[in-house]
């Protein structure tokens, strides 16, 4: 097989696989995959859980909290998720400590540019998953918020006990168009050095141009792959979570 992909890059210069037959640039791809795949489930989880807590936050009492959850969704989903980025990483950054190495000259900042890159993505994220989740609860009757209500439950278990599950249902169809738009938003990553694999990619394109267009096919076969695997995973979720009069 290597030695079939190394003939076809000496016959067809501008079809290098160069990651079929060099160890280096399969490591980069492999590690690239790897990353992409890390950064995805942590910035998922995260922004699903900022949408939970961010939803029972709308409905609080004060109007202080209340406008402290507006003023975030209106700022991460009228700004582009790029300058996000970019500021997070830039601009915040500058603000948070750092740790000094041994030999007392290398410094660390607590916080990776990895780290960075799940902060702004999933609050990114979160946003859109804020108003996804109001608009399910909002779809779940006031009688079924009484019924618990009436049983002794406080607020915070009547959100988390109640509404939140059948709210959860109703929510997953616009949530997995926000999941699998966040996947794909993961590549801006490559902005501030993030080693997913855009930026592993570009680094073998750089080196060896001719190894460009099957590498840009490689980066959109793995991501449809990716986001196959996602869309499948919340469908079956969907049906298996499905109830006769939610989210019909």
């Amino acid at each position: 097989m290597e030695d079939y992909f190394r003939e076809l890059a000496e016959q067809a210069p501008r079809w290098n696989f160069i990651w079929m037959y060099d160890e280096r640039q399969q490591g980069k791809i492999l590690s690239g995959i790897w990353m992409t795949i890390n950064l995805s489930i942590a910035c998922v989880i995260f922004s699903v859980i900022i949408g939970v807590v961010g939803a029972w936050m709308q409905g609080a009492k004060s109007a202080i909290v209340r406008g402290i959850v507006q003023a975030y969704i209106q700022f991460f989903r009228n700004t582009p998720p790029f300058v996000q980025l970019l500021f997070f990483y830039f601009a915040l950054g500058q603000f948070t400590p750092a740790v000094v190495g041994e030999d007392g000259w290398t410094v660390t900042p607590i916080i990776s540019n990895v780290g960075w890159a799940i902060i702004a993505l999933s609050f990114f994220a979160g946003a859109f998953n804020v108003e996804i989740f109001r608009a399910g609860i909002e779809a779940v009757p006031d009688s079924t918020r009484e019924a618990a209500e009436s049983l002794g439950f406080s607020r915070l278990q009547t959100y988390t006990e109640v509404v939140l599950p059948l709210a959860f249902r109703v929510s997953l169809p616009a949530l997995n168009n926000n999941l699998v738009n966040l996947v794909k938003t993961t590549t801006q990553a490559l902005a501030i050095a993030v080693p997913e694999l855009l930026y592993q990619a570009r680094t073998i394109w750089s080196d060896f141009p001719s190894a460009q267009y099957p590498t840009m096919i490689l980066v959109w076969v793995v991501y449809i792959l990716l986001v196959g695997v996602l869309v499948f995973g919340m469908h079956r979720w969907e049906r298996a979570m499905r109830i006769p009069g939610y989210g019909q």
